[in-house]
């Protein structure tokens, strides 16, 4: 048989077999990989949306939450999976480009080791602080911290996260610098500044949206460009004079490198349809997230893109992790 016929006989099977497995996929549970904590807002969007896909299609999803190292720990393992459909994992904004340039070393290339998949949901930061403090507007908190230089405590979930990042970036842009106190994640910050230890504190809005309608914590501003819908009385930073200014965290599904397209596209088409379901949409927006999806090559230019635009800002802050 001639060579160049042979070649494609090779091709015409290997397309069929990888369409016959996609036709099959999945035949059996799919592990969705979380790398944070259960009960974080990266969990609640992962179980919220797998469920809603699950409820349409019949699929299993089994979450495996696998925290540690700014979530480098769960992307490394679901980057390290075989690539056969049957692992997934909800990276975000953090993991997949804050990481690459605030770790001395990583342990994937969230380019080049990881098939995205969509894009999940987007959710805004917001500047708290709290109920006893004198700081009633985003003016405030600014006029006072320019009045006392470096003095003023300005708290985040830790070093490096979008948090800091975002809260460096704002004070570049209004011109004030303040004493950064990162913590270990959420909870004792929470502590801290309800209580008046910490005098400004930003997170997610889904870390945070349930203190703020409690009156636990006053709501400054919110870091997106425009406003939130469950925070319809919070400003943005944008509107309150910084012009331009717009920081979220976002979600994206990805799957190892090598996946097959087939299934790529399979997955997509059915959590763009999950991220269009009006429950869905409430549930997230409910927890302070706004709703995503697109094509897997519109979710890869985005990781292309926030990888330098988060570098830059991780080099002005001097965050460094060994």
């Amino acid at each position: 048989m001639h060579p160049t016929r042979r070649l494609v006989l090779a091709l015409a099977a290997t397309t069929l077999s990888c369409s016959a497995f996609a036709q099959a996929w999945p035949a059996k549970p799919i592990r969705l990989v979380v790398p944070f904590p259960a009960g974080g807002g990266t969990d609640t969007i992962a179980r919220e949306t797998s469920q809603r896909v699950a409820a349409a299609t019949g699929w299993t999803f089994v979450i495996d939450n696998k925290p540690g190292a700014g979530g480098n720990l769960g992307v490394d393992a679901a980057a390290k999976s075989p690539a056969d459909g049957y692992t997934l994992v909800l990276g975000q904004t953090s993991n997949l480009a804050i990481n690459p340039t605030l770790y001395a070393k990583m342990p994937y290339d969230s380019q080049k080791d990881l098939a995205p998949v969509v894009l999940v949901a987007n959710a805004p930061l917001v500047m708290v602080t709290g109920v006893g403090t004198p700081y009633k507007t985003l003016a405030d908190a600014v006029n006072a911290a320019k009045a006392r230089p470096g003095q003023l405590n300005f708290a985040s979930p830790g070093n490096g996260t979008v948090a800091h990042l975002t809260s460096e970036m704002f004070q570049k842009a209004a011109g004030f610098k303040t004493q950064h106190i990162p913590y270990k994640g959420a909870a004792q910050a929470l502590t801290d500044v309800i209580s008046g230890g910490v005098e400004l504190y930003m997170s997610s809005v889904p870390t945070l949206i349930g203190q703020i309608r409690n009156n636990k914590l006053r709501a400054l501003a919110v870091t997106s460009a425009k406003r939130v819908d469950d925070l319809p009385n919070v400003p943005t930073i944008n509107e309150s004079g910084y012009q331009g200014f717009d920081a979220v965290t976002w979600f994206g599904l990805l799957a190892p490198a090598g996946t097959p397209k087939e299934v790529i596209a399979r997955l997509n088409a059915e959590f763009n349809k999950a991220l269009q379901h009006p429950e869905l949409r409430k549930k997230l927006g409910d927890e302070g997230a706004d709703a995503a999806g697109g094509t897997p090559e519109q979710f890869a230019a985005l990781i292309r893109d926030e990888i330098p635009r988060w570098g830059k800002v991780v080099k002005e802050s001097g965050a460094r992790i060994d």
